[in-house]
């Protein structure tokens, strides 16, 4: 009995969450704090739903308390000849400054979400030439989509035709309500063909990693314009790197250098490079240190991250060195 629960307790230290994830999961449980809405089945209206969280999360869904960037944006280039939507492009774009794709590695439910799904043990399919070429599908989806259906046809392309969280979150968690039963009559091939592309993508993150990120979010596309000016992200020392390229095979994503626009900043790379080469930008206001990959167990103390130790032998000869009252009021 002692090994069979000595073995569960293993088993949960070797589990025990990143960092990452902690933050992950406490993201999406505040843009869906509206608990009250998946009971009653209605969509939360009250006045924090005029402002947009940085992620990916549909004004639609039952729990949402604010509105998501990328529906945002589509409403107001929707109506951008009587509104014009410089409120929804600064806020987008003081996202893309301050956090930059750190948003789709730590503060995106829908990664969150395909994280878990590619942790189900399957065969998986690794990155090579044709997921990089299918990664720049995501910015043809924005300039059509999110940029052009809008302006042109005053529809808000990828809300209305692929975006999975909508039909998660606003078509089966609002519909599946039993309140809600009247509105199952108006579906129709529409919602019908977004909810097979939303079972395609699911069944796609078991296999590989982050696809919708990967090829179809444009919100991701639009953060990745920052990546090099965004105040928190991965830094790369071009002095102390060797090219020894452990970072960009360790890397699940299609980047071609660490920090690049395809970079969702998740920070993994910096256990890997033996040179220390890679750290955080702006670690100083924002994080403690660059071990923010690491299960919760294994973080070190900020002291031992910030201070290197002192050689005993050193410290004895300097005490020899000094005055008898001054030795004692270090000991005190």
């Amino acid at each position: 009995m002692k090994k069979f629960f000595t073995k569960i307790k293993d088993w949960f230290v070797r589990h025990k969450p990143t960092k990452r994830k902690v933050i992950q999961v406490y993201a999406a449980l505040l843009y869906n704090a509206n608990l009250k809405g998946f009971i009653t089945g209605n969509i939360y209206k009250g006045p924090t739903k005029n402002l947009c969280v940085p992620g990916l999360n549909c004004y639609s869904c039952p729990g949402a308390i604010a509105a998501c960037p990328l529906g945002s944006l589509q409403n107001a280039l929707s109506n951008s000849d009587t509104r014009l939507p410089a409120y929804i492009f600064g806020i987008i774009i003081l996202f893309g400054l301050i956090l930059g794709r750190t948003i789709c590695g730590w503060l995106c439910p829908v990664g969150l979400g395909q994280e878990l799904l590619y942790k189900i043990k399957t065969p998986k399919l690794k990155k090579s030439k044709v997921t990089r070429v299918l990664s720049y599908l995501k910015y043809v989806v924005l300039l059509v989509l999110v940029v052009l259906v809008p302006l042109l046809f005053a529809i808000p392309g990828f809300c209305e035709f692929i975006c999975p969280a909508g039909t998660l979150e606003g078509g089966v968690g609002l519909l599946g309500n039993p309140e809600n039963e009247n509105l199952l009559s108006i579906l129709g091939p529409l919602f019908s063909w977004k909810f097979t592309l939303l079972v395609l993508i699911i069944v796609a993150s078991i296999f590989i990693y982050r696809s919708f990120c990967r090829f179809l979010c444009p919100l991701g596309a639009i953060y990745g314009f920052f990546s090099k000016i965004a105040l928190l992200g991965i830094k790369l020392d071009q002095n102390k790197c060797t090219d020894c390229g452990l970072c960009i095979s360790a890397c699940k994503m299609d980047i071609k250098k660490v920090g690049d626009h395809e970079c969702i900043q998740c920070g993994e790379c910096i256990a890997v490079c033996p040179a220390k080469a890679i750290s955080w930008k702006g670690e100083k206001l924002f994080v403690r240190g660059n071990d923010l990959g690491a299960p919760l167990s294994e973080v070190k103390p900020l002291n031992s991250l910030l201070h290197k130790q002192e050689d005993p032998t050193q410290v004895c000869v300097e005490t020899q060195n000094m005055p008898v009252e001054e030795v004692q009021n270090d000991e005190k």
